[in-house]
């Protein structure tokens, strides 16, 4: 049986047209204060506690802002698959394409935990929020353990919500059931990534090849490929325009994740909300990282390479050590072969929205979007 659509929100007329991207970000962040809101309301009949620390956690977390890119992505998989920008379609769908965004809170506050990270968009990641709340309330046990422990919880909430919120969002019994593949696939690709990128850690692994892996699964298929994809099966495209947006969502969210890369090495805390060298504090073998790696072992110099080896993983590590491995990066001509890969992957992947006919406000959205999650300093 289909599922009773939610409430329309007021701003979202049907007469209203859909075109720009503030016009979507804003029913996006509407369609989540109400869904999180009768959420909320919902759980205080299961208990008071749980929606006061778990519930209210997350809504503060996923309301407190972000750049909004994947629903964003998926409005114009949407638009570029056929659907229309004004009708009684548009609001189910800027409803379904919002879920999203709980996916990527789960995403954000597990890997803040993982990776151990105390901030998150300039402010207290989930988990040290909770520990020190903890401290704060003078509870039994260890407050770190307690703040990661809920922290899970919440993520865990925000997973199975976003399938909530997908599945009341309106849709068709159509669009429900072609949407259901890619899905289920972008979950699972994510855990994947998130999986790699931890056992790349744990055993060294400063290849090349594994590092771009782990940025197309980690980030790439459901940051951009599969937010694309989910909008286009929305609309019930074609497969030659699912594969050239798929093909372009590859290369674009490889490139959005070589930008954090540089960024988590030569970005800043106030345009990142990360203290600085947090990447390089957790020992991510980024591209960057490998990339450096390789260049020093074929150069024969043993000094940038254990230089690059030793910043891995080190806790203590501070501003002077950051910047000795950012100008060791910078002779070895890392970083600017990064950026190079970045500018191919970008080219590459607006050049394959001319494979297809597709409508031409979705085609300028998508490059304009490219640019902005390739160029970015945060």
């Amino acid at each position: 049986m289909r599922k009773s659509p939610a409430r329309s929100l007021p701003v979202q007329r049907e007469s209203a047209e859909t075109t720009d991207d503030r016009t979507v970000v804003r029913s996006v962040e509407l369609h989540l204060e109400a869904f999180l809101r009768d959420k909320r309301t919902g759980c205080d009949g299961i208990d008071p506690d749980f929606t006061e620390v778990v519930t209210a956690r997350l809504t503060e977390f996923v309301t407190r802002g972000g750049k909004r890119l994947r629903p964003l992505f998926a409005w114009w998989g949407w638009r570029a698959g056929g659907g229309n920008s004004i009708g009684p379609a548009v609001d189910p769908v800027l409803r379904a394409v919002s879920a999203l965004e709980l996916i990527q809170a789960c995403a954000l506050v597990h890997d803040d935990i993982m990776d151990g990270s105390r901030t998150r968009r300039g402010a207290p990641s989930v988990h040290a929020a909770l520990a020190a709340e903890h401290n704060v309330q003078q509870w039994s046990g260890s407050a770190e353990d307690f703040g990661e422990s809920v922290a899970i919880l919440v993520g865990d909430i925000a997973l199975i919500w976003a399938d909530d919120m997908l599945m009341q969002a309106g849709l068709s019994r159509g669009q429900l059931a072609r949407v259901r593949g890619p899905w289920q696939m972008m979950r699972t690709e994510m855990m994947a990534g998130q999986f790699l990128d931890l056992y790349g850690q744990a055993r060294r692994d400063d290849s090349e090849s594994s590092a771009l892996n782990t940025a197309r699964l980690k980030t790439a298929a459901y940051s951009v490929e599969r937010p694309l994809h989910i909008g286009a099966a929305l609309a019930g495209a074609g497969e030659s325009t699912v594969a050239a947006l798929r093909g372009y969502g590859c290369d674009i969210g490889v490139a959005f994740q070589l930008r954090d890369d540089l960024l988590g090495v030569y970005g800043e805390p106030e345009s990142t909300g990360k203290p600085i060298g947090d990447d390089l504090r957790e020992g991510k073998r980024t591209f960057l990282m490998a990339m450096g790696a390789r260049l020093a072992r074929e150069r024969g110099d043993d000094a940038a390479l254990r230089v690059i080896e030793e910043v891995l993983g080190d806790p203590d590590i501070g501003a002077t050590k950051v910047q000795a491995v950012r100008e060791v990066l910078d002779d070895l001509g890392a970083r600017g072969a990064v950026e190079k890969r970045i500018h191919h992957l970008a080219e590459r992947g607006t050049a394959r929205l001319g494979e297809v006919v597709i409508d031409p406000i979705a085609h300028a959205s998508l490059n304009e979007l490219a640019i902005h999650a390739t160029a970015r300093d945060r």
